[in-house]
């Protein structure tokens, strides 16, 4: 069985075709484990973090940092029985036959090696190759069998192969956490929500049975992070200085995430005729009911913010007018209306806008949505958002209050027929009880595909979302 494997990019799923490698997190020389993170790789939807498909040594790694590579295009090989002595190296001259049968290109996923029962039979006249070397179009030749004299060759003799590497020298175990490094002991859920929110299990103390990581250990790790980085003095006092070529101008490539906003922007502007209504509300009971959820024993332990209020007056109203949560499709030139509520939010993040989503939002309770509102804006910030959660979106909500403005007119998200743009929440002159008085004060913007949403349907959304935001635990008891 061969022992170096290359790991070829893998499909990440949308259609994604190319991703470009941002960053290398384990070098030529290291032992690595099964499923532990070896590059973090920027597709069109959010930058990733890719699994060892294998244990075992890096051999080599063929694309550098910076490259944009197609799906199936080895990046890494990897020796997977380093413990069996050096192996030819990756330079040189061509490899003869003996080194060639111990390198193999990892099949795609559910294909069948050859060699093994139901699997194709090797083509003919070819025989697998070294990446950058070509394919071989003479008579593949079986090796000899020890103690049988070969054949000897009409062809010119082939150079010797260049000697062997000395075997490396496995360095001593490191120790991390006061336990020598090695695989950390946690359920599958932890170490998910450890790579969804960028921690490293490895410097995690666990606290849990024989020493293994909890969900509480991550979150707790996660908020050291963030303490200690408010704390840290800042190296710059603000945003990096642009640097200009000498015609004094900056030229930034258009790619990944920002190219895909910008493709999908261009293509629901001129695809969806949108309309735009506008509702400015009295927020201050909305704000005294978030200081009583504050209060409360289920809330203590959790960041809540008036985005929750507002997710959960979208998610009520849905049910009041099912048409907003809908698609419109051309190819079936059908209307889909669909039951669950796949909530979109829209985060600023260093590499552009993206908008993932909550899956079926609409079955959440206050405190699960909670949950998830927070878990989706770390995992944003962190880049870390997988593509999965930036598909099937089906309703989506945009904060621009965080910003300090009042409203905007956002664009439809691909595929969506609504989106609400929420703005600052402010204290302004209000008439209350036929006085004016100083409340606190919102618009709301809420964009809509005029295809699906006439103006009476788009109007009565909006104005459900304010009525619950102008008095939410009144509209929790009255609403169904």
């Amino acid at each position: 069985m061969s022992r170096i494997k290359e790991f070829p990019l893998p499909d990440l799923g949308e259609g994604l075709t190319e991703g470009e490698i941002l960053s290398w997190l384990v070098k030529v020389g290291d032992t690595i484990e099964l499923n532990q993170p070896i590059v973090e790789v920027e597709t069109a939807k959010a930058a990733v973090e890719i699994p060892a498909k294998w244990g075992g040594v890096v051999a080599r790694i063929f694309v550098e940092a910076g490259t944009t590579v197609e799906v199936g295009t080895p990046i890494i090989a990897i020796d997977t029985d380093p413990s069996a002595g050096p192996v030819p190296s990756f330079d040189g001259p061509v490899p003869s036959a003996e080194s060639l049968a111990a390198v193999q290109i990892a099949p795609a996923e559910g294909a069948v090696e050859p060699g093994m029962a139901g699997s194709p039979a090797p083509a003919a006249g070819r025989t697998p190759v070294l990446v950058g070397y070509g394919p071989r179009t003479t008579t593949a030749k079986r090796r000899p069998r020890s103690g049988t004299p070969s054949a000897p060759s009409t062809s010119a003799a082939a150079p010797p192969p260049p000697p062997p590497p000395p075997a490396p020298v496995a360095p001593a175990a490191p120790v991390t956490n006061g336990r020598p490094a090695g695989p950390v002991l946690a359920k599958p859920p932890v170490r998910k929500l450890a790579r969804d929110l960028g921690v490293d299990l490895a410097s995690v103390s666990g606290t849990g049975p024989m020493g293994s990581v909890t969900r509480d250990d991550v979150q707790k790790a996660v908020a050291n992070r963030q303490s200690a980085e408010v704390a840290a003095p800042s190296v710059t006092t603000g945003p990096a200085a642009a640097v200009f070529d000498a015609s004094r101008e900056q030229r930034i490539p258009i790619k990944g995430v920002r190219k895909l906003t910008a493709e999908n922007m261009v293509a629901s502007a001129f695809t969806a005729p949108h309309v735009t209504e506008f509702l400015t509300i009295d927020v201050t009971r909305s704000m005294k009911a978030l200081e009583k959820l504050k209060a409360r024993r289920e809330f203590r332990d959790i960041r809540i913010s008036p985005l929750l209020l507002v997710a959960k007056a979208v998610l009520l109203a849905v049910k009041r007018h099912p048409m907003v949560n809908s698609t419109w499709s051309g190819a079936t030139n059908e209307i889909v209306v669909k039951e669950y509520v796949n909530l979109g939010i829209a985060s600023a993040t260093e590499r552009g806008l993206i908008v993932p989503n909550i899956k079926d939002a609409g079955r959440l309770t206050l405190r699960e949505l909670a949950e998830a509102l927070n878990t989706l804006v770390q995992v944003a910030r962190s880049g870390k958002t997988p593509p999965s959660d930036m598909s099937g979106g089906t309703l989506s909500i945009t904060n621009v209050g965080v910003f300090g403005v009042d409203t905007g007119t956002p664009i439809l998200p691909p595929g969506e027929s609504a989106i609400l743009a929420f703005g600052a929440i402010k204290p302004m002159p209000w008439v209350h009880k036929g006085k004016v008085k100083p409340r606190q004060v919102t618009t709301l913007a809420l964009s809509f595909d005029h295809r699906i949403i006439d103006g009476e349907l788009g109007s009565k959304f909006l104005r459900d979302v304010g009525d619950f935001l102008t008095d939410p635990e009144g509209a929790l008891l009255s609403w169904s």
